[in-house]
């Protein structure tokens, strides 16, 4: 027999007289590191938007496309993605920051695997499209995680690190792909995402602190619906407009009829449906997150837009190379690097507001040197602006993204970041649709008046007719295209310099920011 075991002497009062346990220490917050891994999420992701934008003709004669096939490789992520955004803030709330960012990333690494693999145009399509579906939420979450875990007093250094991975990935995205196409082929466009996104998964996986979920939180379908089919319907406007003449097409009417439907149900139940409503309209009460979100649509309307014209002119009528486009073009990345690391020190010193003005004056500045563009350009000439226009980029971007999210409360920065996100993607896609509708139809019209001075009683005719024997017609004809080309640039270029001008009044709406010792406790109030 064993012997009995004594008990210890303890009754209820000195159970009551113990001090309560302390509760156990919270891990410390790794900042670098889990700055690096966010980075590397959101790098991955704005790389997408356009690195397989020049891989493209290597994709239509491997996948047997046609060239309007072809397009929905690009489209078919936009969409996704623009439709899939707004689900942020819910999803957020529903399972967890943490958990929603580690099934983003892990399922943009396992789309884009698939995309490399894909052997039929269907399949890349619809690798694309689930691409689009898991990285819609990685930009947002990713500025809303930085805002929760940075104190305000280094707010605008995150912003900074943020903005880099937002506004040099779509820069140096040309780049990439075309060096990753020649060198290899076109499946390494999407390869490349695998190893960023395996680091990136290690490293929230090892230090995202966790937050509790709100199960509790219930998803306005109708709303969200309705949203959805307005922003895929009006992305798809965009996107195939200028394919196939706007308005001219059933296809363009059908899907602007669709877009005003469902966005006037959105609005007319947004205004009925109250706290229930899919949109939190107090993200509008707040006065620099309304103005802000207004501002960033503005800026990726008239600023983004001005990138995309580049790369086709210098293509097109310079005759560069993808891989020389990408070298002369990256510059006004470095340029925006630069500024970011600058002014999140600025911030501490600087009104926001002056940091803006000065971004965007540089901006119309460099506009004003791409109004003087000629047929004959120095590769400095194409430099020179396109760092200049970078830097102004990154002053612009900084210092909005930090004034639109320094009041709002860090309940609202998951829908609010989502929102300031959509924002910002439709403005650029409305402002690329404009230019480029405008470029055409420029050329058509600058190519009908330059004709129109060839004439047999045109001085200039009659001495090439005395020089040559004769005119060369389709020598004349294509060197009217080039001309008629470069003045529809430059109408571009000038439209976009008076726009920006046109932005700087538009400072006098934001607020400055009070700063406010209590606010720096709301370091952490996100996540914990």
């Amino acid at each position: 027999m064993w012997p009995a075991l004594r008990r210890p002497h303890c009754d209820t009062e000195t159970i009551l007289s113990l001090p309560p346990a302390a509760p156990a220490p919270k891990p410390a917050l790794n900042r670098p590191m889990l700055t690096v891994s966010i980075m590397l999420a959101t790098l991955m992701q704005t790389l997408d938007t356009t690195i397989a934008n020049v891989a493209l003709p290597h994709m239509q004669g491997s996948l047997s496309a046609s060239q309007d096939e072809i397009t929905w490789v690009l489209t078919s992520y936009i969409v996704a993605a623009a439709i899939a955004t707004p689900l942020t803030g819910w999803l957020s709330d529903r399972i967890s920051v943490k958990k929603l960012l580690l099934i983003s990333v892990a399922g943009f690494t396992i789309a884009s695997a698939m995309c490399g693999l894909s052997e039929s145009l269907v399949q890349i399509i619809g690798s694309r499209l689930l691409q689009g579906v898991f990285g819609a939420s990685l930009v947002p979450l990713s500025q809303s995680i930085l805002l929760d875990v940075n104190p305000r007093e280094k707010q605008g250094q995150a912003m900074a690190i943020w903005g880099m991975g937002v506004m040099v990935g779509p820069i140096l995205g040309p780049t990439l792909g075309g060096w990753l196409t020649d060198s290899y082929n076109w499946r390494w466009v999407f390869f490349i995402n695998v190893p960023i996104g395996a680091l990136a998964l290690f490293g929230m996986m090892t230090f995202l602190p966790a937050r509790e979920p709100r199960p509790h939180v219930k998803l306005d379908a109708f709303g969200f619906a309705t949203l959805a089919i307005a922003i895929g319907a009006f992305q798809a406007l965009l996107d195939r407009g200028e394919q196939l003449d706007w308005f001219g097409s059933h296809e363009i009417q059908i899907e602007a009829l669709i877009a005003a439907i469902s966005f006037a149900f959105f609005l007319a139940h947004t205004a009925t449906a109250g706290k229930a409503s899919f949109f939190k309209s107090s993200l509008l009460r707040d006065p620099n997150f309304a103005t802000g979100t207004l501002f960033i649509f503005i800026v990726g309307a008239v600023l983004y837009a001005t990138r995309a014209l580049l790369p086709p002119m210098l293509q097109t009528l310079m005759g560069y190379p993808v891989a020389t486009t990408g070298l002369v073009t990256a510059p006004s990345g470095v340029g925006t690097m630069i500024a970011m690391m600058v002014v999140g020190k600025l911030l501490k010193h600087v009104d926001a507001r002056l940091l803006l003005l000065a971004g965007l004056a540089l901006c119309a500045l460099s506009l004003w040197q791409m109004m003087g563009y000629t047929l004959v350009l120095s590769e400095s000439d194409i430099v020179w602006p396109g760092v200049i226009q970078g830097f102004g980029l990154g002053l612009v971007f900084v210092p909005l993204s930090t004034l639109t999210f320094s009041t709002l409360s860090p309940e609202l920065r998951a829908d609010g970041t989502a929102t300031y996100s959509l924002m910002r993607n439709i403005g650029s896609s409305i402002g690329i649709s404009i230019v480029q509708t405008l470029m055409s139809r420029g050329v058509q019209i600058s190519h009908a008046d330059l004709a129109t001075q060839v004439t047999p009683f045109n001085p200039a005719v009659q001495a090439m007719m005395r020089a040559g024997g004769g005119i060369d017609v389709a020598l004349l004809d294509r060197t009217i295209n080039q001309q008629a080309s470069m003045i529809a640039y430059l109408n571009d270029f000038k439209l976009m310099f008076f726009a920006t001008l046109l932005m700087i009044p538009l400072l006098l709406l934001i607020r400055p920011v009070t700063h406010r010792a209590a606010d720096d406790n709301l370091a952490h109030a996100a996540l914990e």
